[in-house]
């Protein structure tokens, strides 16, 4: 597939689980992907862009994940014969154990409905892999056998460490925090002593649970490559994202704790464009990812990082690094995540006094003087080049958004990484940069998974006042700019005026890519996530309509052959 920033093309943000498939069990999955890749296809689509898709942990954040390896196995596609190890009487057995007091077509229907029930679809995916691995250990053939085991040393550099993990969590209450799981439990050399003092009987017992884990990863692995060929078949690239932490409850701390800094928490300086946040404008955004201890990688040649691009890079075309100004410098708390709440009516004096004078910073160093801004760049550079090296090939984007040094974006075109355009946010000398003067390695967009829709923006700026209103009425006025529109918005009409000039406009750019979130392709007002907050609704709201009933909407229908004429009148097609 060629990904040549010489084509220019465009493509599609969604996030996996918010898709709905004509098959699905409640939450988006490869299946529904295969769906969506034909409808991105018939559109004019040549990229489709997912979230990071790594086991989720209990908050379902796919940017959390309990390891940085392990495929979320949710999103499997499981239905008879998928995989083979699975029969049709197995499925409705399972299906039947969803809500015993209903037949089980109708508990399926109900998993169906509404956002994400992570609890019900968790709990169903896991006993349909478990019934297939009971096939596969009572009679797969001996070619399939040692294709597992293939699999099992192909992978071993993280793959037994995670399944020891994910043994321990289910011994443990299905919990992550291996800091608060008893002491025996508490490192791996630890658990590794304790399972070797067990009955034999029940070593033998956990054995099998780590061979059922890592089944269903090497099943995970084979899905994926398909729909990887699949979406090389409709001429579709998959575009995948290595988020830049993980998170502090991970099989991966737990298994390599020296390799990261646990007394700090990762995130982000203080933002005032998320005024819907208090705490990140006034703190920043403390994500609760460890550190990394860059000495130590280094010392092994940076194993672990060349494993999670390696990882990437067998399932998707290309790859985006989200933060990836983190690996030049990261804004670093001295308190996790739960404590936020605490520190935020604090001022700093009484900050200090609760850290012990631990302030929040950028680790290694700032960027105040020129000396350190050359130590960050440099260093940065050393270790976007080890993920480049693993990358071979494969295309890499870097997620250069917030507040970003003048030395990184130079830096990442050296390095052939492109960047980001939000046009909103591309002013300089209080002027809207225009879409001709984007550098051609870069991804332009309006908004991501964080951000509001632009249909919501129009809502609250001119049809249901909020206290945000100005600032969605300021941000829209420089689309408009952008879009060679009046910025007086007032007597345009989004539907008839505004969304195909902004569609235009964002095609009509120089970027290499146009990615339109599937929120504003559909000019839909719902959000996937409102970052700093813990609402119910972040990870778990699913579209709407299927992929299916959005081929057969008249008004998507007209939507998208607006779409696809702008996208042939572009030369993006």
């Amino acid at each position: 597939m060629n990904l040549s920033p010489d084509k220019k093309i465009a493509g599609i943000l969604v996030p996996l689980f918010a898709l709905r498939g004509e098959d699905d069990l409640g939450i988006g999955d490869i299946g529904a992907l295969r769906e969506f890749i034909d409808w991105a296809a018939g559109i004019g689509l040549k990229v489709v862009q997912l979230l990071p898709i790594n086991e989720i942990g209990a908050d379902n954040s796919p940017y959390n994940g309990i390891s940085a390896l392990a495929i979320e196995p949710t999103t499997l596609q499981l239905g008879p014969n998928s995989p083979e190890d699975l029969t049709g009487e197995d499925f409705d057995s399972a299906l039947a154990d969803v809500d015993p007091s209903t037949a089980p077509r109708t508990s399926l229907g109900r998993l169906r409905r509404g956002g994400v029930k992570y609890r019900h679809v968790k709990k169903l995916k896991r006993r349909l892999l478990e019934k297939a691995f009971a096939n596969f250990s009572d009679r797969a053939s001996e070619e399939r056998q040692s294709g597992f085991q293939k699999f099992c040393e192909e992978e071993a550099a993280w793959l037994h460490d995670y399944a020891f993990f994910r043994v321990l969590m289910e011994e443990n209450d299905d919990s992550a925090a291996w800091n608060r799981w008893p002491v025996q439990h508490q490192s791996i050399q630890r658990a590794r002593t304790w399972l070797r003092d067990l009955p034999q009987n029940r070593q033998a017992a956990v054995a099998d649970r780590q061979n059922f884990f890592c089944y269903v990863q090497w099943i995970a692995h084979q899905q994926w490559r398909e729909i990887k060929s699949y979406g090389e078949e409709r001429g579709v690239a998959l575009m995948g994202d290595i988020p830049f932490g993980v998170s502090y409850h991970s099989a991966d701390v737990f298994a390599r704790p020296d390799e990261f800094v646990l007394d700090w928490a990762g995130g982000a300086p203080p933002e005032p464009y998320f005024k819907d946040d208090e705490f990140t404008q006034k703190w920043g955004q403390n994500w609760g990812i460890p550190l990394y201890h860059w000495d130590r990688m280094r010392s092994n040649n940076f194993e672990w990082w060349r494993e999670r691009v390696r990882a990437v890079r067998c399932i998707f075309h290309l790859f985006r690094i989200d933060h990836v100004l983190g690996f030049y410098r990261i804004y670093a708390f001295p308190w996790r995540p739960r404590k936020n709440k605490q520190f935020l009516p604090l001022d700093w004096d009484q900050m200090l006094e609760q850290t012990g004078s631990r302030a929040p910073h950028f680790v290694p160093r700032g960027d105040d003087t020129a000396e350190n801004r050359e130590a960050n760049k440099r260093e940065g550079e050393e270790y976007l080049r080890v993920a480049l090296e693993e990358a071979g090939a494969t295309r890499v984007i870097g997620e250069d958004l917030g507040t970003v040094p003048d030395y990184v974006r130079p830096n990442l075109r050296s390095l052939g990484v492109a960047g980001f355009k939000i046009p909103q946010w591309e002013v300089h000398d209080d002027q809207v940069t225009s879409g001709d003067k984007y550098e051609r390695l870069s991804v332009a967009t309006y908004t991501t998974h964080d951000h509001k829709p632009i249909r919501a923006l129009w809502e609250e700026a001119f049809e249901r006042p909020t206290a945000t209103s100005e600032q969605s009425r300021f941000d829209l006025a420089k689309i408009a700019i952008f879009a060679c529109l009046d910025p007086n918005l007032d007597k345009l009409d989004f539907e008839k005026d505004f969304y195909p000039a902004i569609m235009e406009a964002l095609f009509k750019s120089n970027a290499w890519i146009a990615i339109v979130m599937i929120t504003d392709l559909l000019a839909r007002k719902y959000r996937f996530n409102v970052p700093g907050t813990t609402a119910s609704s972040n990870w778990t709201r699913r579209m709407q309509r299927s992929v299916r009933q959005l081929r057969s909407s008249q008004k998507v229908q007209a939507r998208m052959w607006l779409i696809h004429e702008l996208l042939e009148k572009t030369g993006r097609t």
